[in-house]
């Protein structure tokens, strides 16, 4: 689905000496190049702290845990998304409890977060899927109304610009309490192995969440709270901070090659291709088209006897999940389940060239 070794030859020398600089320190956890890559993400997210650690489902849990939940406490998230939202919440002995999304967006629904607001809610975990932001003004306003805390998952949006009503600008990730990402190596950032970060503007929120990180201390075999052992290595933080320095252009090149998809496959009749929102620009770490009557398992197969990749994001809804099945047998989200059964992701990354393009397009375009 992307082309990793491509992304990593054209930028090769950079990443060769970030990497010797690392082996030759010998600081392979806690060295400077965390401190300094940590700076460089929150001077880019226009952030005032941004905390790494082991990877982004790591970044979601140590989130939930610096908000002094208890046991039962409820956790909004959307029902079509990754298990890791949901998995964590489920760890901390809270309730992950899941909303419909738009279909057309496939991003949560603020008026269905509102309906499901109860005593027990305590936080929102909006995810900006595919690329691009929830509606975070509408969401922002509920979890404020309502006192609620807002951790935005903005593990496939890292880049993605949010447009206030004011004109001005915010990075996702930035606009919640808590931020969370992953740089996963498919991510638009992603590094050489796992990692993942924390945003925030908070400052006590972000003192408690690097002590949770590193054992629940601040101060070296002074524990002062429960924590776990969270930690982004040396050498992925080099990675990263030389691919940061490209992010904008890979997030750029994305969107050029989704449009020249989108122009090419918009009057396909059995298919819908994907909606950009008003309010955001979207980054498309996933390109996903919606394959109408049924024919998407037969459409992939189709595309596979050509050599041509796909996946499908996501094939299950969360509450379907054995892991998070509960026993209201009534649950039924329409959005969620037809996404499930209609979504397919066309290969797409920084380094995908329109000759690989037209070469997916036309066998799609001669798909009956």
């Amino acid at each position: 689905m992307i082309n990793l070794k491509a992304q990593y030859l054209r930028i090769k020398p950079e990443i060769d000496e970030a990497i010797s600089s690392v082996l030759n320190s010998t600081q392979f956890i806690k060295g400077p190049i965390v401190k300094e890559f940590e700076q460089n993400l929150a001077n880019y997210l226009d952030v005032n702290h941004v905390i790494s650690c082991a990877n982004g489902t790591d970044a979601l849990q140590i989130a939930l845990m610096s908000l002094n939940l208890s046991p039962g406490d409820e956790v909004i998230v959307p029902s079509f998304t990754y298990v890791a939202t949901a998995e964590v919440i489920a760890l901390l002995g809270l309730e992950p409890v899941m909303v419909d999304v738009d279909v057309e967006t496939f991003n949560v629904i603020p008026e269905n977060i509102l309906e499901a607001i109860t005593s027990k809610t305590k936080v929102i975990i909006p995810v900006h899927l595919f690329g691009q932001s929830c509606e975070m003004k509408k969401i922002m306003t509920i979890a404020n109304e309502h006192e609620l805390y807002v951790i935005e998952d903005n593990a496939q949006a890292i880049g993605s610009d949010y447009q206030n009503s004011d004109g001005s600008i915010n990075k996702t990730g930035t606009l919640g309490h808590i931020g969370c990402t992953s740089f996963f190596p498919s991510k638009n950032l992603g590094c050489y192995g796992d990692g993942g970060a924390l945003f925030s503007n908070d400052e006590i929120l972000s003192k408690k969440i690097r002590m949770i990180a590193n054992h629940g201390q601040n101060k070296k075999y002074h524990h002062e709270i429960v924590g776990c052992n969270s930690r982004l290595d040396s050498i992925q933080a080099a990675v990263l901070n030389v691919k940061l320095k490209y992010l904008d252009e890979y997030n750029s090149v994305r969107f050029n090659r989704a449009e020249y998809y989108t122009s090419q496959l918009r009057n396909l009749d059995y298919c819908i291709t994907p909606k950009l929102n008003k309010f955001s620009s979207h980054v498309f770490h996933q390109y996903t088209m919606q394959i109408k009557d049924g024919k998407r398992n037969n459409l992939q197969k189709y595309l596979s006897d050509f050599d041509i990749p796909s996946a499908i994001y996501y094939p299950i809804p969360l509450y379907k999940q054995n892991a998070y099945k509960t026993s209201d047998t009534t649950i039924h989200h329409k959005n969620t389940e037809y996404l499930c059964g209609s979504v397919l992701s066309l290969p797409i990354d920084s380094e995908i060239t329109y000759e690989q393009q037209d070469k997916i397009i036309e066998h799609l375009k001669a798909y009956r």
